[in-house]
Protein backbone atom coordinates (compact mmCIF):
# COMPACT_ATOMS: atom_id res chain seq x y z
CA UNK A 1 0.00 0.00 0.00
CA UNK A 2 1.09 3.61 -0.74
CA UNK A 3 0.69 5.16 2.78
CA UNK A 4 1.51 8.86 1.40
CA UNK A 5 -1.27 8.22 -1.62
CA UNK A 6 -3.84 6.73 0.86
CA UNK A 7 -3.20 9.28 2.98
CA UNK A 8 -3.65 12.12 0.59
CA UNK A 9 -7.07 9.98 -0.51
CA UNK A 10 -8.45 9.61 3.27
CA UNK A 11 -7.49 13.80 3.80
CA UNK A 12 -9.95 14.67 0.54
CA UNK A 13 -12.58 11.76 0.92
CA UNK A 14 -12.81 11.74 4.73
CA UNK A 15 -11.95 15.13 5.71
CA UNK A 16 -11.90 18.22 2.72
CA UNK A 17 -15.01 16.48 1.00
CA UNK A 18 -16.70 14.71 4.36
CA UNK A 19 -20.27 13.63 3.91
CA UNK A 20 -22.83 14.31 6.15
CA UNK A 21 -22.69 11.14 8.42
CA UNK A 22 -26.80 11.36 9.55
CA UNK A 23 -29.62 13.48 10.04
CA UNK A 24 -29.60 17.09 10.88
CA UNK A 25 -25.97 16.93 10.17
CA UNK A 26 -24.46 20.12 8.06
CA UNK A 27 -20.77 19.52 6.76
CA UNK A 28 -19.58 23.06 5.29
CA UNK A 29 -16.26 24.29 4.14
CA UNK A 30 -15.62 28.20 5.31
CA UNK A 31 -12.52 29.65 3.98
CA UNK A 32 -9.51 26.86 5.11
CA UNK A 33 -11.83 24.67 7.18
CA UNK A 34 -14.54 22.32 6.74
CA UNK A 35 -16.49 21.91 10.14
CA UNK A 36 -19.66 19.59 10.94
CA UNK A 37 -22.54 20.98 12.85
CA UNK A 38 -25.38 18.68 14.72
CA UNK A 39 -28.34 20.82 14.64
CA UNK A 40 -30.80 18.01 16.39
CA UNK A 41 -29.74 14.50 18.08
CA UNK A 42 -28.31 12.85 14.94
CA UNK A 43 -25.10 10.75 14.54
CA UNK A 44 -21.88 11.52 15.62
CA UNK A 45 -18.40 9.71 15.02
CA UNK A 46 -17.78 8.19 18.42
CA UNK A 47 -15.57 5.33 18.52
CA UNK A 48 -14.87 2.61 21.67
CA UNK A 49 -11.66 1.02 21.70
CA UNK A 50 -11.49 1.04 17.86
CA UNK A 51 -11.22 4.81 18.26
CA UNK A 52 -12.18 6.70 21.40
CA UNK A 53 -13.00 9.73 20.80
CA UNK A 54 -16.86 10.14 22.17
CA UNK A 55 -19.53 13.01 21.28
CA UNK A 56 -21.82 14.79 23.35
CA UNK A 57 -24.41 13.22 25.50
CA UNK A 58 -27.28 14.75 23.13
CA UNK A 59 -25.82 12.25 20.46
CA UNK A 60 -24.58 14.57 17.86
CA UNK A 61 -20.52 15.38 17.12
CA UNK A 62 -19.73 19.20 16.58
CA UNK A 63 -16.44 20.10 15.31
CA UNK A 64 -13.45 20.41 12.88
CA UNK A 65 -13.10 17.77 10.33
CA UNK A 66 -10.16 19.34 8.22
CA UNK A 67 -8.20 22.78 7.66
CA UNK A 68 -5.47 24.31 5.17
CA UNK A 69 -3.79 26.69 8.13
CA UNK A 70 -0.46 28.52 8.06
CA UNK A 71 0.57 31.01 10.66
CA UNK A 72 -1.29 34.03 9.52
CA UNK A 73 -4.30 32.62 8.92
CA UNK A 74 -4.22 30.01 12.06
CA UNK A 75 -5.67 32.43 15.13
CA UNK A 76 -8.26 33.96 12.90
CA UNK A 77 -9.78 30.67 11.73
CA UNK A 78 -9.86 29.51 15.10
CA UNK A 79 -11.35 32.31 16.45
CA UNK A 80 -13.94 31.97 13.76
CA UNK A 81 -15.00 28.72 15.01
CA UNK A 82 -14.95 29.77 18.28
CA UNK A 83 -17.57 32.33 17.60
CA UNK A 84 -19.44 29.67 15.35
CA UNK A 85 -20.21 26.88 17.91
CA UNK A 86 -20.35 29.37 21.18
CA UNK A 87 -23.04 30.87 19.49
CA UNK A 88 -25.19 27.98 19.50
CA UNK A 89 -24.31 26.94 22.52
CA UNK A 90 -22.46 23.92 21.60
CA UNK A 91 -19.26 21.88 22.56
CA UNK A 92 -17.53 21.06 19.73
CA UNK A 93 -13.76 19.14 18.81
CA UNK A 94 -11.12 20.05 16.61
CA UNK A 95 -9.39 16.86 15.14
CA UNK A 96 -5.69 17.73 14.85
CA UNK A 97 -3.96 15.28 12.19
CA UNK A 98 0.10 15.05 12.84
CA UNK A 99 0.39 15.92 9.09
CA UNK A 100 -1.59 19.31 9.47
CA UNK A 101 -0.29 22.93 9.35
CA UNK A 102 0.81 25.03 10.91
CA UNK A 103 3.34 23.44 13.12
CA UNK A 104 1.69 24.88 16.13
CA UNK A 105 -1.44 24.56 15.28
CA UNK A 106 -2.01 22.45 18.83
CA UNK A 107 -0.56 25.52 20.77
CA UNK A 108 -2.61 27.90 19.36
CA UNK A 109 -5.48 25.65 19.93
CA UNK A 110 -4.34 25.47 23.17
CA UNK A 111 -3.88 29.46 23.81
CA UNK A 112 -7.74 30.01 22.36
CA UNK A 113 -9.11 27.92 25.38
CA UNK A 114 -9.03 23.93 23.88
CA UNK A 115 -8.27 21.42 25.95
CA UNK A 116 -6.51 17.79 24.45
CA UNK A 117 -7.89 14.43 24.75
CA UNK A 118 -5.66 11.36 24.66
CA UNK A 119 -4.20 10.94 20.98
CA UNK A 120 -5.51 8.23 18.57
CA UNK A 121 -3.37 6.70 15.60
CA UNK A 122 -4.80 6.65 12.04
CA UNK A 123 -4.48 3.30 11.04
CA UNK A 124 -5.52 2.07 7.84
CA UNK A 125 -5.24 -1.32 5.53
CA UNK A 126 -6.72 -2.72 2.44
CA UNK A 127 -9.88 -4.68 2.82
CA UNK A 128 -8.34 -7.50 -0.03
CA UNK A 129 -5.67 -7.85 2.22
CA UNK A 130 -7.05 -8.39 5.52
CA UNK A 131 -8.68 -11.42 6.90
CA UNK A 132 -12.01 -12.67 6.49
CA UNK A 133 -12.88 -14.94 8.50
CA UNK A 134 -11.34 -15.47 12.21
CA UNK A 135 -12.28 -18.21 14.31
CA UNK A 136 -14.90 -17.58 17.28
CA UNK A 137 -14.88 -19.96 21.04
CA UNK A 138 -17.04 -22.37 21.56
CA UNK A 139 -20.49 -21.62 21.73
CA UNK A 140 -20.19 -17.76 20.38
CA UNK A 141 -21.82 -16.56 17.38
CA UNK A 142 -22.20 -13.42 15.70
CA UNK A 143 -25.21 -11.64 15.15
CA UNK A 144 -26.08 -8.77 12.86
CA UNK A 145 -28.09 -5.28 14.49
CA UNK A 146 -30.59 -4.52 12.29
CA UNK A 147 -33.11 -3.76 15.13
CA UNK A 148 -34.25 -2.21 18.67
CA UNK A 149 -33.16 -5.83 20.34
CA UNK A 150 -29.71 -5.78 18.71
CA UNK A 151 -29.35 -2.11 19.66
CA UNK A 152 -30.13 -2.80 23.48
CA UNK A 153 -27.32 -5.69 23.30
CA UNK A 154 -24.79 -3.98 21.86
CA UNK A 155 -25.29 -0.91 24.60
CA UNK A 156 -25.54 -3.10 26.70
CA UNK A 157 -22.17 -4.46 25.93
CA UNK A 158 -20.29 -1.32 26.39
CA UNK A 159 -21.81 -0.05 29.35
CA UNK A 160 -20.31 -3.88 30.69
CA UNK A 161 -16.93 -2.65 29.04
CA UNK A 162 -16.19 1.00 29.58
CA UNK A 163 -18.66 1.00 32.80
CA UNK A 164 -20.25 4.36 31.74
CA UNK A 165 -23.88 5.04 30.25
CA UNK A 166 -24.34 3.87 26.29
CA UNK A 167 -27.59 5.71 26.16
CA UNK A 168 -26.56 8.83 23.37
CA UNK A 169 -24.52 5.03 21.75
CA UNK A 170 -28.00 3.43 21.52
CA UNK A 171 -29.75 6.67 20.25
CA UNK A 172 -27.55 7.55 17.60
CA UNK A 173 -27.23 4.09 16.33
CA UNK A 174 -30.84 3.70 15.92
CA UNK A 175 -31.56 7.07 14.10
CA UNK A 176 -28.58 5.52 11.79
CA UNK A 177 -30.52 2.58 11.21
CA UNK A 178 -33.88 4.28 10.62
CA UNK A 179 -32.55 7.02 8.77
CA UNK A 180 -29.86 5.56 6.33
CA UNK A 181 -29.28 1.54 7.08
CA UNK A 182 -26.90 1.59 3.71
CA UNK A 183 -24.52 3.86 5.55
CA UNK A 184 -24.23 1.58 9.03
CA UNK A 185 -23.12 -1.89 10.16
CA UNK A 186 -23.14 -3.51 13.92
CA UNK A 187 -22.36 -6.97 15.05
CA UNK A 188 -22.67 -8.04 18.56
CA UNK A 189 -20.81 -11.93 19.92
CA UNK A 190 -23.30 -13.63 21.86
CA UNK A 191 -21.91 -16.43 24.52
CA UNK A 192 -25.16 -18.38 24.06
CA UNK A 193 -28.10 -15.98 25.09
CA UNK A 194 -25.33 -12.96 26.59
CA UNK A 195 -24.10 -10.41 24.68
CA UNK A 196 -20.23 -10.22 25.23
CA UNK A 197 -18.99 -8.12 22.10
CA UNK A 198 -19.91 -5.59 19.83
CA UNK A 199 -18.75 -3.20 17.28
CA UNK A 200 -19.83 -0.76 14.46
CA UNK A 201 -18.89 0.26 11.07
CA UNK A 202 -19.59 3.55 9.29
CA UNK A 203 -19.88 3.55 5.16
CA UNK A 204 -19.59 6.79 4.22
CA UNK A 205 -21.54 7.00 0.78
CA UNK A 206 -19.21 8.06 -2.04
CA UNK A 207 -15.66 7.02 -0.68
CA UNK A 208 -13.43 4.13 -0.42
CA UNK A 209 -13.40 3.98 3.51
CA UNK A 210 -15.07 2.15 5.86
CA UNK A 211 -14.64 3.25 9.73
CA UNK A 212 -14.33 1.15 12.26
CA UNK A 213 -16.02 2.41 15.53
CA UNK A 214 -17.29 1.49 18.50
CA UNK A 215 -15.23 -2.20 19.03
CA UNK A 216 -15.76 -3.25 22.70
CA UNK A 217 -15.84 -6.44 24.66
CA UNK A 218 -17.02 -7.32 28.58
CA UNK A 219 -13.98 -7.83 30.47
CA UNK A 220 -14.27 -11.82 31.13
CA UNK A 221 -14.20 -12.49 27.45
CA UNK A 222 -10.60 -10.47 26.44
CA UNK A 223 -8.04 -11.86 24.89
CA UNK A 224 -10.27 -14.82 23.00
CA UNK A 225 -9.74 -13.11 19.46
CA UNK A 226 -13.38 -11.20 19.37
CA UNK A 227 -12.45 -7.93 18.72
CA UNK A 228 -10.77 -9.57 15.73
CA UNK A 229 -13.08 -11.73 14.59
CA UNK A 230 -15.37 -8.50 14.47
CA UNK A 231 -12.90 -6.94 12.17
CA UNK A 232 -13.11 -10.06 10.20
CA UNK A 233 -16.82 -9.38 9.90
CA UNK A 234 -16.83 -5.93 8.92
CA UNK A 235 -13.69 -6.27 6.58
CA UNK A 236 -15.97 -8.78 4.71
CA UNK A 237 -19.15 -7.03 4.41
CA UNK A 238 -17.56 -3.62 3.45
CA UNK A 239 -15.25 -5.55 0.82
CA UNK A 240 -18.76 -6.78 -0.35
CA UNK A 241 -20.51 -3.04 -0.96
CA UNK A 242 -17.03 -2.04 -2.77
CA UNK A 243 -15.36 -0.51 0.03
CA UNK A 244 -11.16 -0.47 -0.92
CA UNK A 245 -9.75 0.59 2.60
CA UNK A 246 -10.74 0.07 6.47
CA UNK A 247 -10.13 2.77 8.60
CA UNK A 248 -9.88 3.44 12.20
CA UNK A 249 -8.40 5.94 14.95
CA UNK A 250 -6.79 3.70 17.09
CA UNK A 251 -6.12 3.55 20.85
CA UNK A 252 -3.66 2.00 22.55
CA UNK A 253 -5.55 -1.48 23.44
CA UNK A 254 -6.78 -1.90 19.94
CA UNK A 255 -3.06 -0.66 17.93
CA UNK A 256 -1.20 -3.91 18.38
CA UNK A 257 -4.14 -6.25 17.49
CA UNK A 258 -4.63 -4.09 14.02
CA UNK A 259 -0.92 -3.82 13.58
CA UNK A 260 -0.52 -7.40 13.78
CA UNK A 261 -3.82 -7.95 11.10
CA UNK A 262 -2.09 -5.82 8.75
CA UNK A 263 -3.14 -2.33 9.56
CA UNK A 264 -0.61 0.22 8.79
CA UNK A 265 -0.34 3.80 10.50
CA UNK A 266 -0.67 6.75 8.70
CA UNK A 267 -0.50 9.87 11.48
CA UNK A 268 -2.05 10.23 14.63
CA UNK A 269 -5.16 12.34 15.67
CA UNK A 270 -5.78 14.27 18.90
CA UNK A 271 -9.16 15.73 19.79
CA UNK A 272 -8.93 19.41 21.06
CA UNK A 273 -12.09 20.12 23.23
CA UNK A 274 -13.50 23.75 23.32
CA UNK A 275 -16.54 24.09 25.75
CA UNK A 276 -18.68 27.08 26.19
CA UNK A 277 -18.33 29.66 28.31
Amino acid sequence: MDTEAVLTLFDRQMRREAPADGPGVVVERVGAVVRQTTTVGGPGTDGVTDGVADEPADGGWNGVLWSDLDTDSADAAIAEQVRHFTSLGLEFEWKVYSHDGPRDLARRLEAAGFTPEPPETLMIAEAAALPGDVALPDGVRLIAVTDVAGVELMAEVHEQAFGTDRSHTRERLLAQLAAAPGDVAAAVAMAGDVPVSAARMELPTGTEFAGLWGGGTVPAWRGRGLYRALVAFRTRLAAERGYRYMQVDASSQSRPILRRLGFEELSTTTPYVHTPG
